[in-house]
């Protein structure tokens, strides 16, 4: 398989409030490279999203803001690309909301989201939180670090095709 895995992490609940932002690459179902960077929202910080990832303002002051991020990351949003998240809205809604907020267009790709790829497949689970899953498969996370998470759901997928077969994973892209 062939996909980038993206995570992003919020100063607060808007959607144009991405503090952080990793981008996993997979290639012939092999992780091949990784982009990982903080983001300066043009936004404020709230206690419980700091609390859930331990980014805060000070930490972004000299971080690049999001246009200077799109730059580097818009390769990867095609129309023939598939792009992979654990909670595929989250972040395509955080994508969108930022991209929208400075005035780009969002890109058309393929999506497929792996909680509910995990909720099909693993139904024995407890549930299909990125830990859980990342457990479930021996992945090492550091939970809620964009780069972790990133590379968590890259190998997640990677490890569904290994055990159900790249077929299986088809009724999942959108």
């Amino acid at each position: 398989m062939n996909f980038t895995a993206i995570d992003f992490e919020t100063a607060n609940r808007q959607t144009h409030s991405a503090c952080s932002v990793a981008l996993t690459i997979v290639r012939d179902s092999k992780i091949v490279d990784e982009y990982y960077t903080l983001i300066q929202p043009e936004t404020w910080f709230d206690r419980m999203n700091i609390r859930i990832h331990g980014i805060q303002e000070s930490d972004v002051f000299d971080a690049p803001k999001f246009p200077d991020v799109w730059n580097d990351m818009k390769q990867f949003f095609t129309p023939d690309q598939l792009v992979v998240a654990h909670n595929m809205p989250f972040d395509k809604r955080i994508l969108t909301g930022t991209l929208k907020y400075y005035g780009v267009e969002p890109p058309q790709f393929k999506t497929l989201c792996t909680v509910q790829s995990s909720r099909a497949l693993l139904r024995e689970l407890p549930n299909h939180k990125l830990n859980t899953v990342a457990d479930y498969y021996g992945i090492p996370l550091n939970h809620h670090h964009a780069l972790d998470d990133a590379r968590a759901s890259a190998t997640i997928l990677i490890n569904q095709e290994k055990e159900f077969g790249p077929l299986s994973l088809d009724r999942f892209i959108k």
